[in-house]
Protein backbone atom coordinates (compact mmCIF):
# COMPACT_ATOMS: atom_id res chain seq x y z
CA UNK A 1 0.00 0.00 0.00
CA UNK A 2 1.39 3.51 -1.01
CA UNK A 3 -0.29 7.18 -0.10
CA UNK A 4 -1.73 9.45 -2.57
CA UNK A 5 1.28 11.63 -1.46
CA UNK A 6 4.01 8.93 -2.75
CA UNK A 7 2.19 8.62 -6.36
CA UNK A 8 1.38 12.05 -6.72
CA UNK A 9 5.16 13.05 -6.20
CA UNK A 10 6.47 10.41 -8.47
CA UNK A 11 3.87 11.59 -11.22
CA UNK A 12 5.32 14.90 -10.63
CA UNK A 13 8.36 13.88 -11.27
CA UNK A 14 7.49 11.92 -14.68
CA UNK A 15 5.88 15.33 -15.61
CA UNK A 16 2.28 14.07 -15.01
CA UNK A 17 0.26 17.39 -13.92
CA UNK A 18 -3.26 17.46 -14.99
CA UNK A 19 -5.80 14.70 -13.87
CA UNK A 20 -9.58 14.30 -14.97
CA UNK A 21 -11.73 11.51 -14.26
CA UNK A 22 -14.92 10.00 -12.61
CA UNK A 23 -14.47 8.77 -9.12
CA UNK A 24 -14.77 5.18 -7.65
CA UNK A 25 -14.76 3.98 -4.23
CA UNK A 26 -11.10 2.84 -4.80
CA UNK A 27 -9.87 6.03 -6.72
CA UNK A 28 -11.15 7.98 -3.65
CA UNK A 29 -7.46 8.90 -2.19
CA UNK A 30 -5.98 9.57 -5.65
CA UNK A 31 -8.88 12.11 -6.41
CA UNK A 32 -8.88 13.18 -3.08
CA UNK A 33 -5.47 13.61 -2.88
CA UNK A 34 -5.11 15.70 -6.21
CA UNK A 35 -8.06 17.89 -5.27
CA UNK A 36 -5.98 18.98 -2.38
CA UNK A 37 -2.83 19.72 -4.12
CA UNK A 38 -2.18 23.20 -4.60
CA UNK A 39 -1.23 23.57 -8.22
CA UNK A 40 -2.76 20.12 -10.13
CA UNK A 41 -5.21 20.44 -11.95
CA UNK A 42 -8.40 18.23 -11.89
CA UNK A 43 -11.55 18.30 -13.67
CA UNK A 44 -14.53 16.01 -12.36
CA UNK A 45 -15.99 15.19 -15.66
CA UNK A 46 -19.83 13.86 -16.45
CA UNK A 47 -18.53 10.40 -18.19
CA UNK A 48 -15.23 8.65 -18.73
CA UNK A 49 -15.53 9.07 -22.39
CA UNK A 50 -16.05 13.10 -21.42
CA UNK A 51 -12.53 12.64 -19.50
CA UNK A 52 -10.85 10.84 -22.26
CA UNK A 53 -11.46 14.24 -24.85
CA UNK A 54 -11.00 16.14 -22.09
CA UNK A 55 -7.41 15.04 -21.30
CA UNK A 56 -6.63 14.84 -25.05
CA UNK A 57 -7.73 18.80 -25.10
CA UNK A 58 -4.80 19.03 -22.49
CA UNK A 59 -2.39 17.30 -24.03
CA UNK A 60 -2.54 19.04 -27.20
CA UNK A 61 -1.66 21.96 -24.88
CA UNK A 62 1.30 20.90 -23.41
CA UNK A 63 0.31 19.17 -20.05
CA UNK A 64 0.99 15.49 -19.38
CA UNK A 65 -2.27 13.81 -18.33
CA UNK A 66 -3.63 11.17 -16.05
CA UNK A 67 -7.81 9.79 -16.73
CA UNK A 68 -9.39 7.93 -13.35
CA UNK A 69 -11.85 5.79 -13.79
CA UNK A 70 -13.46 2.84 -12.22
CA UNK A 71 -13.57 -0.09 -14.71
CA UNK A 72 -17.28 -0.48 -15.09
CA UNK A 73 -16.80 3.45 -16.65
CA UNK A 74 -14.29 1.56 -19.40
CA UNK A 75 -17.12 1.24 -21.68
CA UNK A 76 -17.64 4.24 -22.01
CA UNK A 77 -14.22 5.58 -22.72
CA UNK A 78 -13.51 2.80 -25.25
CA UNK A 79 -15.05 4.81 -27.87
CA UNK A 80 -12.39 8.00 -27.14
CA UNK A 81 -9.35 5.78 -26.21
CA UNK A 82 -10.09 3.69 -30.08
CA UNK A 83 -11.42 6.58 -32.28
CA UNK A 84 -10.10 9.63 -30.89
CA UNK A 85 -6.13 8.93 -28.95
CA UNK A 86 -5.63 5.76 -31.43
CA UNK A 87 -5.76 7.73 -34.72
CA UNK A 88 -4.30 10.88 -33.50
CA UNK A 89 -1.84 8.79 -31.29
CA UNK A 90 -2.50 11.43 -27.99
CA UNK A 91 -0.69 9.34 -25.16
CA UNK A 92 -2.44 9.28 -21.75
CA UNK A 93 -2.09 7.61 -18.29
CA UNK A 94 -5.07 5.36 -17.60
CA UNK A 95 -5.48 4.74 -14.21
CA UNK A 96 -8.98 1.80 -13.93
CA UNK A 97 -9.84 0.18 -10.91
CA UNK A 98 -10.52 -3.73 -10.60
CA UNK A 99 -13.97 -3.85 -9.49
CA UNK A 100 -15.25 -7.38 -9.39
CA UNK A 101 -11.82 -9.09 -9.23
CA UNK A 102 -12.20 -12.65 -9.50
CA UNK A 103 -12.28 -13.78 -6.14
CA UNK A 104 -13.11 -11.20 -3.87
CA UNK A 105 -16.87 -10.34 -3.23
CA UNK A 106 -18.64 -7.03 -5.13
CA UNK A 107 -21.55 -5.58 -6.43
CA UNK A 108 -23.35 -7.64 -9.06
CA UNK A 109 -23.21 -5.18 -11.75
CA UNK A 110 -19.17 -5.33 -11.66
CA UNK A 111 -18.81 -9.37 -12.49
CA UNK A 112 -18.73 -9.18 -16.01
CA UNK A 113 -16.22 -6.25 -16.27
CA UNK A 114 -14.28 -7.43 -13.33
CA UNK A 115 -13.29 -11.09 -15.42
CA UNK A 116 -12.22 -8.79 -18.52
CA UNK A 117 -11.09 -5.26 -17.53
CA UNK A 118 -6.99 -6.86 -18.51
CA UNK A 119 -8.79 -8.29 -21.44
CA UNK A 120 -10.69 -5.56 -22.90
CA UNK A 121 -7.84 -2.92 -22.43
CA UNK A 122 -5.34 -5.17 -24.53
CA UNK A 123 -8.38 -5.99 -27.05
CA UNK A 124 -8.69 -2.05 -27.81
CA UNK A 125 -4.84 -1.87 -27.66
CA UNK A 126 -4.30 -0.29 -24.44
CA UNK A 127 -0.98 -2.12 -23.17
CA UNK A 128 -1.44 -2.31 -19.02
CA UNK A 129 0.12 -3.30 -15.69
CA UNK A 130 -0.59 -3.65 -11.96
CA UNK A 131 -0.99 -0.35 -10.14
CA UNK A 132 2.32 -0.13 -8.62
CA UNK A 133 1.33 -0.57 -5.15
CA UNK A 134 4.19 0.10 -2.69
CA UNK A 135 7.23 2.81 -2.82
CA UNK A 136 9.64 0.82 -4.32
CA UNK A 137 7.56 -0.04 -7.75
CA UNK A 138 6.36 3.45 -8.20
CA UNK A 139 9.41 4.83 -10.16
CA UNK A 140 9.56 1.80 -12.33
CA UNK A 141 6.85 1.70 -13.49
CA UNK A 142 6.37 5.23 -14.10
CA UNK A 143 9.41 4.92 -16.78
CA UNK A 144 7.81 1.68 -17.96
CA UNK A 145 4.97 3.68 -18.76
CA UNK A 146 5.87 6.44 -19.88
CA UNK A 147 8.71 4.40 -21.85
CA UNK A 148 5.52 2.70 -23.76
CA UNK A 149 3.70 5.88 -24.26
CA UNK A 150 6.61 7.40 -25.99
CA UNK A 151 7.44 4.48 -28.20
CA UNK A 152 3.85 4.17 -29.70
CA UNK A 153 1.55 7.47 -28.93
CA UNK A 154 -0.75 5.61 -26.96
CA UNK A 155 -2.46 5.21 -23.70
CA UNK A 156 -1.22 3.68 -21.17
CA UNK A 157 -3.01 2.05 -18.21
CA UNK A 158 -2.57 0.62 -14.68
CA UNK A 159 -4.95 -1.39 -12.99
CA UNK A 160 -6.00 -0.69 -9.43
CA UNK A 161 -7.34 -3.18 -6.86
CA UNK A 162 -8.96 -2.47 -3.70
CA UNK A 163 -6.38 -0.95 -0.71
CA UNK A 164 -3.84 0.24 -3.16
CA UNK A 165 -3.93 3.47 -1.77
CA UNK A 166 -4.12 4.48 1.48
CA UNK A 167 -7.15 6.55 2.81
CA UNK A 168 -6.84 9.89 1.58
CA UNK A 169 -9.27 12.66 3.52
CA UNK A 170 -10.42 15.49 0.91
CA UNK A 171 -9.43 18.95 1.72
CA UNK A 172 -10.49 20.95 -1.29
CA UNK A 173 -12.65 24.03 -1.45
CA UNK A 174 -16.28 24.38 -2.74
CA UNK A 175 -16.11 25.40 -6.41
CA UNK A 176 -18.35 28.83 -6.55
CA UNK A 177 -21.89 28.75 -8.29
CA UNK A 178 -21.36 30.98 -11.64
CA UNK A 179 -22.87 33.95 -12.27
CA UNK A 180 -26.00 34.07 -14.28
CA UNK A 181 -25.44 34.00 -17.90
CA UNK A 182 -26.29 36.45 -20.51
CA UNK A 183 -28.74 35.22 -23.22
CA UNK A 184 -29.36 37.36 -26.75
CA UNK A 185 -31.27 35.83 -29.62
CA UNK A 186 -31.17 36.83 -33.56
CA UNK A 187 -34.21 35.58 -34.41
CA UNK A 188 -35.16 36.18 -38.29
CA UNK A 189 -37.17 34.66 -40.64
CA UNK A 190 -36.42 32.93 -44.09
CA UNK A 191 -34.15 30.51 -44.84
CA UNK A 192 -31.39 28.75 -42.70
CA UNK A 193 -28.11 28.92 -44.10
CA UNK A 194 -26.48 26.17 -45.58
CA UNK A 195 -23.54 24.48 -42.90
CA UNK A 196 -20.71 25.97 -45.51
CA UNK A 197 -22.06 29.16 -45.48
CA UNK A 198 -22.03 29.58 -41.84
CA UNK A 199 -18.38 28.33 -41.93
CA UNK A 200 -17.18 30.66 -44.24
CA UNK A 201 -18.49 33.62 -41.87
CA UNK A 202 -17.39 32.34 -39.50
CA UNK A 203 -13.73 32.14 -40.91
CA UNK A 204 -14.20 35.45 -41.71
CA UNK A 205 -14.65 36.68 -38.38
CA UNK A 206 -12.24 34.66 -36.03
CA UNK A 207 -9.13 36.14 -34.72
CA UNK A 208 -5.81 35.03 -36.89
CA UNK A 209 -4.72 33.24 -33.08
CA UNK A 210 -7.84 31.16 -32.29
CA UNK A 211 -7.75 27.72 -32.17
CA UNK A 212 -10.52 25.90 -34.03
CA UNK A 213 -11.18 22.10 -33.17
CA UNK A 214 -13.78 21.21 -35.52
CA UNK A 215 -16.48 17.93 -34.50
CA UNK A 216 -16.45 14.57 -37.08
CA UNK A 217 -18.05 14.15 -39.93
CA UNK A 218 -18.65 16.81 -42.70
CA UNK A 219 -18.21 20.07 -40.23
CA UNK A 220 -14.81 18.64 -40.00
CA UNK A 221 -14.54 18.06 -43.88
CA UNK A 222 -16.12 21.37 -44.89
CA UNK A 223 -13.52 23.39 -43.04
CA UNK A 224 -10.78 21.66 -44.04
CA UNK A 225 -12.24 22.12 -48.08
CA UNK A 226 -12.65 26.05 -47.16
CA UNK A 227 -9.18 26.68 -45.40
CA UNK A 228 -6.72 24.42 -44.21
CA UNK A 229 -4.47 25.71 -41.55
CA UNK A 230 -2.35 24.46 -38.64
CA UNK A 231 -4.41 25.65 -35.63
CA UNK A 232 -7.46 23.30 -36.92
CA UNK A 233 -7.95 20.06 -35.70
CA UNK A 234 -10.20 18.10 -37.38
CA UNK A 235 -11.64 15.48 -34.82
CA UNK A 236 -11.92 12.02 -36.43
CA UNK A 237 -14.80 9.72 -34.88
CA UNK A 238 -14.97 10.24 -30.98
CA UNK A 239 -18.62 11.46 -31.31
CA UNK A 240 -19.32 14.29 -29.30
CA UNK A 241 -15.71 14.67 -27.59
CA UNK A 242 -15.21 17.69 -28.91
CA UNK A 243 -16.31 20.38 -26.61
CA UNK A 244 -14.31 18.29 -24.21
CA UNK A 245 -11.69 18.68 -26.08
CA UNK A 246 -11.73 22.20 -26.38
CA UNK A 247 -12.03 22.24 -22.57
CA UNK A 248 -8.94 20.34 -22.21
CA UNK A 249 -7.62 22.87 -24.98
CA UNK A 250 -8.52 26.16 -22.88
CA UNK A 251 -7.79 25.54 -19.37
CA UNK A 252 -4.41 25.09 -20.44
CA UNK A 253 -3.69 27.78 -23.13
CA UNK A 254 -3.31 31.41 -23.25
CA UNK A 255 -5.88 32.61 -26.54
CA UNK A 256 -9.26 32.23 -27.58
CA UNK A 257 -10.43 28.57 -28.36
CA UNK A 258 -13.45 27.51 -30.59
CA UNK A 259 -15.47 24.56 -31.06
CA UNK A 260 -17.54 23.73 -33.92
CA UNK A 261 -20.51 21.33 -32.85
CA UNK A 262 -23.20 19.48 -34.21
CA UNK A 263 -26.74 18.88 -32.87
CA UNK A 264 -26.38 15.23 -32.95
CA UNK A 265 -22.96 15.20 -31.36
CA UNK A 266 -23.77 17.39 -28.69
CA UNK A 267 -26.77 15.43 -28.03
CA UNK A 268 -24.24 12.60 -27.58
CA UNK A 269 -22.49 14.44 -24.91
CA UNK A 270 -24.74 16.51 -23.63
CA UNK A 271 -23.05 16.82 -20.47
CA UNK A 272 -20.16 18.30 -21.52
CA UNK A 273 -22.28 21.54 -21.57
CA UNK A 274 -22.23 21.43 -17.70
CA UNK A 275 -18.24 20.49 -17.26
CA UNK A 276 -17.83 23.40 -19.47
CA UNK A 277 -20.01 25.73 -17.50
CA UNK A 278 -18.82 24.29 -14.27
CA UNK A 279 -15.03 25.04 -14.85
CA UNK A 280 -15.77 28.11 -16.94
CA UNK A 281 -13.04 29.00 -19.16
CA UNK A 282 -13.03 32.58 -20.24
CA UNK A 283 -11.41 31.65 -23.37
CA UNK A 284 -14.16 29.54 -24.88
CA UNK A 285 -16.35 29.83 -27.45
CA UNK A 286 -18.71 26.45 -28.27
CA UNK A 287 -20.33 27.47 -32.01
CA UNK A 288 -23.03 24.74 -32.47
CA UNK A 289 -24.68 24.30 -36.20
CA UNK A 290 -27.54 22.64 -36.09
CA UNK A 291 -29.30 20.96 -38.98
CA UNK A 292 -31.70 18.49 -37.23
CA UNK A 293 -29.98 15.40 -39.06
CA UNK A 294 -27.00 13.01 -38.99
CA UNK A 295 -25.46 14.34 -41.95
CA UNK A 296 -22.95 12.44 -42.09
CA UNK A 297 -25.10 8.74 -42.15
CA UNK A 298 -27.62 10.32 -44.22
CA UNK A 299 -29.68 12.51 -42.74
CA UNK A 300 -31.82 10.97 -40.10
CA UNK A 301 -33.62 13.05 -37.97
CA UNK A 302 -32.41 14.09 -34.39
CA UNK A 303 -34.28 15.50 -31.70
CA UNK A 304 -32.34 18.61 -31.74
CA UNK A 305 -35.65 20.75 -32.84
CA UNK A 306 -37.42 20.51 -29.58
CA UNK A 307 -33.61 21.60 -28.25
CA UNK A 308 -33.33 24.89 -26.92
CA UNK A 309 -29.47 24.72 -26.76
CA UNK A 310 -28.75 28.30 -25.41
CA UNK A 311 -31.14 27.72 -22.41
CA UNK A 312 -29.75 24.29 -21.80
CA UNK A 313 -26.15 26.48 -21.66
CA UNK A 314 -27.10 29.09 -19.71
CA UNK A 315 -28.69 26.15 -17.05
CA UNK A 316 -25.60 24.97 -17.47
CA UNK A 317 -23.28 27.49 -16.35
CA UNK A 318 -22.16 29.92 -19.31
CA UNK A 319 -21.66 33.09 -19.42
CA UNK A 320 -23.51 33.67 -22.53
CA UNK A 321 -25.86 32.16 -25.13
CA UNK A 322 -27.89 33.23 -28.02
CA UNK A 323 -29.97 31.45 -30.63
CA UNK A 324 -29.86 32.79 -34.75
CA UNK A 325 -31.27 31.48 -37.73
CA UNK A 326 -29.09 33.91 -40.39
CA UNK A 327 -25.81 34.87 -41.26
CA UNK A 328 -26.82 38.07 -40.22
CA UNK A 329 -27.34 37.25 -36.52
CA UNK A 330 -24.66 34.42 -36.31
CA UNK A 331 -22.53 37.13 -37.04
CA UNK A 332 -23.60 39.38 -34.81
CA UNK A 333 -24.19 36.83 -32.09
CA UNK A 334 -20.50 35.77 -32.59
CA UNK A 335 -19.08 39.34 -32.24
CA UNK A 336 -21.02 39.69 -29.30
CA UNK A 337 -19.49 36.38 -27.44
CA UNK A 338 -15.98 37.59 -28.60
CA UNK A 339 -16.34 40.67 -26.82
CA UNK A 340 -17.49 39.17 -23.33
CA UNK A 341 -15.68 36.71 -21.19
CA UNK A 342 -16.95 32.72 -21.37
CA UNK A 343 -17.73 30.46 -22.23
CA UNK A 344 -20.23 31.06 -24.59
CA UNK A 345 -22.57 29.25 -27.02
CA UNK A 346 -24.19 30.24 -30.16
CA UNK A 347 -26.88 27.57 -31.48
CA UNK A 348 -26.78 28.07 -35.70
CA UNK A 349 -29.54 26.81 -36.79
CA UNK A 350 -28.89 25.37 -40.26
CA UNK A 351 -30.29 23.71 -43.37
CA UNK A 352 -29.50 20.25 -44.04
CA UNK A 353 -27.22 19.34 -46.68
CA UNK A 354 -23.20 19.97 -47.37
CA UNK A 355 -20.96 20.63 -49.90
CA UNK A 356 -21.37 19.43 -53.48
CA UNK A 357 -17.30 18.99 -53.44
CA UNK A 358 -16.45 18.03 -50.01
CA UNK A 359 -13.24 17.44 -49.52
CA UNK A 360 -11.47 14.89 -46.93
CA UNK A 361 -8.31 16.04 -44.78
CA UNK A 362 -5.62 15.08 -47.13
CA UNK A 363 -3.22 15.16 -43.31
CA UNK A 364 -3.39 12.52 -41.60
CA UNK A 365 -4.53 12.36 -38.01
CA UNK A 366 -1.21 12.19 -36.21
CA UNK A 367 0.01 15.29 -38.40
CA UNK A 368 -3.01 17.23 -37.39
CA UNK A 369 -2.10 16.63 -33.71
CA UNK A 370 1.02 17.40 -34.10
CA UNK A 371 0.84 20.52 -36.03
CA UNK A 372 -2.00 21.83 -33.59
CA UNK A 373 0.17 21.07 -30.55
CA UNK A 374 2.84 22.76 -31.88
CA UNK A 375 0.26 25.90 -32.50
CA UNK A 376 -1.01 26.09 -29.24
CA UNK A 377 3.01 26.44 -28.00
CA UNK A 378 3.73 28.97 -30.47
CA UNK A 379 0.86 30.97 -29.53
CA UNK A 380 2.00 30.65 -25.84
CA UNK A 381 5.54 31.64 -26.48
CA UNK A 382 4.73 34.93 -28.67
CA UNK A 383 1.63 35.75 -26.13
CA UNK A 384 2.51 34.96 -22.83
CA UNK A 385 2.05 32.13 -20.07
CA UNK A 386 -0.69 29.17 -19.60
CA UNK A 387 -4.19 29.86 -17.08
CA UNK A 388 -3.62 27.71 -14.56
CA UNK A 389 -6.03 24.58 -14.78
CA UNK A 390 -9.03 24.64 -12.90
Amino acid sequence: MITASDFLAEAGHAGFDFYTGVPCSFLDPLINGVLSAPGLGYVGAASEGEAVAIAAGAWLAGRRTVVLCQNSGLGNAVNPLTSLNAPFRIPTLLLTTWRGEPGIPDEPQHAVMGRITQDLLAVIGVPHAPFPASREALAPAFAAALGRMADTGLPFAFVMRKGDVAEQPLHAPARPLPAPGRRADFPAAGERPSRAAALERFLQLVPDQAAVIATTGKTGRELFTLADRPQHLYQVGSMGGASGMALGVALNAAGPVFVLDGDGAALMKLGSLATIGAYAPGNLVHVLLDNGVHDSTGGQPTVSPSVDFAGVALACGYAYAAGCATLDGFAAALRDAMAVPGPALIHVRIAPGSMAKLGRPTVTPPEVALRFKAFLAGRAAAGGGKPSAA
